[in-house]
């Protein structure tokens, strides 16, 4: 089967970076589906990866953490699916990603794709929606309500880089599903646009000072932050404008945080990581199942929609090293799909 890997940690501007190569099939057993891939989307997960996880022995790694496609093989104790059946997901970072033709993934943290989308369309949505969910709904714990629902609660929520791929989602989930007032951050027009698009009710410049933003905003203390980007440059931040036991949830990796700071207010930080059910075969696994169907339906009922920037075209290792330069420059807005081989 095509697929593009690496062999080695290498600059995206290297051609080596990543190759169009050929693997054998893999086959299915278990719990796992074997997905013929029709479309993919790129993630910071992707770059990251290359650039600090060399294979060894000289195998090639395979990329790849979001994917839609057709279900077609099953293992013996699947339950969940059948062939031919359309699904989206995100996968396990233990094993090889979707830059394939073929994957194999365990079904229980797959979903139904979207009936209302394209396979581009539902490809940006698996990793970004599980992690916001997650965020959401777990880690801050804010009260999910009826989709569309117009009772406001108390509830305000400042979500930090609010236009890349996790805040594009999470803006929504938000804004749909909860009472809370969302702010998000932008500091360009065109994303600050984009934010609002997606349902914040304001948008503020995380380029500039954000407790004088916030306070101008004269609609009382945040209560929860979702810091997407950044997060030990805001740190102080987040201390000074959140209410005694506010919540922070991050999904960065800054190189150090002096949580001594959140004490007098009695902070709690929470990390969010999606992979983390599927690394350590969590006892809930199937959550992450039940969280793309969730998002799925709301999807096809129109309370959300993909978050789709750009459509790089044919899956091969030319568009994909395009893919990891420009989410590398950090100024990509919504998701990078592409699709076919």
């Amino acid at each position: 089967m095509k697929a593009i890997g690496y062999t080695q940690s290498l600059p995206i501007t290297n051609p080596d970076s990543l190759i169009d190569i050929e693997l054998e099939q893999p086959k299915a057993s278990g719990f796992d589906l074997l997905v013929r891939i029709n479309s993919i989307a790129v993630n910071p997960v992707d770059y990251k990866i290359r650039q600090n996880v060399a294979p060894e022995n000289n195998e090639y790694k395979v990329l790849g953490w979001d994917a839609v496609g057709e279900v077609a093989a099953v293992g013996e104790l699947v339950t969940h699916f059948k062939l031919g059946d359309k699904v989206f997901y995100a996968g396990d970072l233990n094993r090889q990603g979707g830059n394939a033709e073929f994957q194999l993934v365990d079904e229980r943290i797959v979903g139904n794709k979207p009936k209302s989308l394209s396979d581009a369309e539902a490809a940006a949505l698996p990793l970004t929606a599980i992690t916001a969910w997650e965020l959401l709904f777990e880690r801050l714990a804010i009260k999910q309500q009826q989709p569309g629902s117009k009772v406001k609660s108390k509830d305000i929520i400042l979500i930090t880089g609010a236009a890349g791929g996790v805040g594009s989602i999470l803006v929504q989930l938000a804004s749909a599903l909860t009472g809370a007032t969302v702010i998000g951050t932008a500091s360009r027009e065109s994303s600050a646009q984009w934010v609002k698009k997606l349902g914040a009710d304001y948008v503020i410049d995380h380029s500039k000072p954000l407790v004088e933003q916030i306070e101008q905003l004269n609609i009382g203390q945040v209560t929860h932050v979702a810091s997407l980007t950044h997060t030990d440059s805001y740190l102080d931040s987040y201390v000074e404008m959140l209410a005694p036991m506010g919540k922070i949830a991050l999904i960065d990796d800054p190189q150090s945080l002096d949580i001594s700071k959140l004490k007098l207010k009695s902070i709690s930080l929470h990390w969010e990581f999606m992979f983390t059910r599927s690394m350590f075969k969590a006892a809930d696994m199937i959550e992450q199942h039940n969280i793309l169907n969730k998002v799925s339906d709301l999807i096809d009922q129109g309370y959300i929609k993909t978050t789709v920037g750009k459509n790089l075209g044919t899956i091969n290792a030319e568009n994909l090293r395009a893919a990891h330069q420009e989410l590398e420059s950090g100024q990509s807005i919504g998701k990078i799909v592409l699709e076919g081989f």
